[in-house]
């Protein structure tokens, strides 16, 4: 064989496999409810291929090295059959939710609880709200509803008045890094969860701490109800008075779908209004600097970890339900939404099987592949639905179709809210191996927060 025709036959296979690794984008008709349908169908589709949970020998629920992911799946998932009518799914969530929630119903699975922090077991927490909420059938031991209950009972009788007046810590035991810092998506997620409950069961008690979460957050320097800035978390050695302002979307997303839950429960309240007003506004201008929704402190740099792929999905999320519970906010939001999910559309050309991306602004794929940009794709794809809102997507409470089982002390081991729920005895293993992931995780965050000044 000639030279020549050795390099042109390995010039034809190095360009077949180039094109190989490309798609046509995923067609999205945003003006097309079957459209909007059968790209959520591809990305969900996407994402449960890398899911294992249902498989012989695997634990359902499980992502072992990030666990808290599970439950961004899964919200996921009710989003995709409750819009889409699909239960193609369903057995793998309900069979995946309740496996997670651990003996007490409170998701605190023994198996990774002595390393949670309280954001990761508030996120499963909401996943069990809106199963209750969107009316998905109650199926195990414990209810949709009682276990939102169940980690509701445990953070709140997880509140630290030893410094900053209030609040939750980020993690749960004292051996953690993080265990002195207050957050934002930790008290702005047990925020919205008490506001989701107070909506459903129509109890005082959930009505009351939503306000006090809120008012000890706005009151501190997490969040500031004048420009409606959200940071992200500050230390508790100097009393909380200063803060670590990177921007997430997230932070803004947990405490804005709070105060709409709050604003449609009680009818519209102007307390509730001006936050929902503020930091819609300062969310939009913030995360849309291009008119597509960007994770603005890890997208340019490509820095953006497993965790931080999420977050402008399950974002969008809250966006749209925010139009459905308080309806003169469509305007804004609707349009930001629909360019997001044309943009993210146009990212899933990759692995010849329409992966999608990051960088949603790119219009194209970045090269990058996970589960987290298929969650978030499904996410921003899902959120549009709510363009063919009949009455039927709004989620419901206890008195307009909800039937969920309540149990006001549910996670609770001797019946008395919250009473044992802080602890169980940590062995000395459960140290080390959450003294090993911690250490991991907070170096990664460390690089990752430096690459981002550097690359800034």
């Amino acid at each position: 064989m000639h030279l020549s025709g050795t390099w042109s036959i390995l010039n034809g296979l190095i360009a077949a496999l180039l094109f190989s690794t490309l798609t046509p984008a995923i067609e999205l008709d945003i003006n097309d409810e079957q459209s909007i349908k059968d790209a959520a169908s591809t990305t969900t589709y996407g994402m449960m291929k890398w899911y294992a949970g249902n498989e012989t020998g695997q634990i359902p629920g499980s992502f072992p090295e990030k666990w808290w992911e599970g439950s961004a799946l899964f919200l996921a998932l009710l989003q995709y059959w409750h819009f889409t009518g699909d239960d193609t799914y369903n057995p793998q969530l309900s069979q995946g939710l309740e496996w997670q929630s651990g003996d007490k119903g409170d998701y605190m699975p023994s198996n990774y609880s002595s390393y949670l922090g309280n954001d990761d077991q508030m996120f499963w927490g909401l996943a069990a709200m809106m199963a209750a909420e969107l009316k998905f059938p109650d199926t195990g031991k414990f209810s949709w509803l009682s276990l939102a209950q169940g980690v509701f009972n445990t953070q709140t009788a997880r509140w630290d008045t030893t410094a900053c007046g209030g609040g939750l810590r980020w993690q749960i035991f004292p051996y953690q890094d993080g265990y002195t810092l207050k957050n934002s998506v930790s008290n702005g997620g047990l925020f919205q969860l008490s506001a989701r409950l107070a909506r459903y069961t129509n109890d005082d008690k959930y009505t009351k701490w939503a306000e006090k979460i809120w008012d000890w957050s706005t009151s501190s320097v997490l969040v500031n109800n004048k420009t409606w800035n959200v940071a992200d978390s500050t230390e508790m050695s100097n009393n909380c008075a200063d803060a670590g302002n990177y921007q997430w979307s997230y932070n803004y997303g947990a405490y804005l779908m709070g105060a709409a839950y709050m604003y449609n429960f009680t009818n519209g309240d102007e307390k509730w209004k001006t936050p929902v007003d503020g930091l819609l506004q300062k969310t939009l201008k913030t995360f849309f600097p291009k008119g597509i929704f960007e994770d603005i402190t890890c997208e340019p740099t490509k820095k953006c970890n497993f965790n931080e792929i999420l977050f402008k999905g399950l974002t969008s999320s809250w966006l749209a339900f925010t139009t459905l519970l308080v309806p003169e906010t469509a305007a804004l939001i609707k349009p930001k939404l629909a360019s997001s999910a044309e943009a993210a559309a146009k990212s899933c050309t990759g692995n010849g099987n329409s992966s999608c991306g990051i960088t949603w602004y790119q219009n194209k794929w970045d090269g990058t592949t996970g589960m987290e940009q298929e969650i978030s794709a499904t996410n921003v794809f899902l959120a549009n639905m709510i363009n063919f809102d009949t009455g039927t997507f709004a989620p419901v409470t206890a008195k307009t179709g909800g039937n969920s089982t309540s149990d006001p002390n549910a996670g609770s081991g001797n019946g008395k809210d919250g009473d044992d729920a802080r602890e169980k005895p940590i062995t000395t293993g459960d140290k080390a191996g959450a003294g090993i992931l911690t250490l991991l995780f907070v170096a990664g965050w460390a690089a990752a927060m430096a690459w981002m000044v550097i690359g800034a």
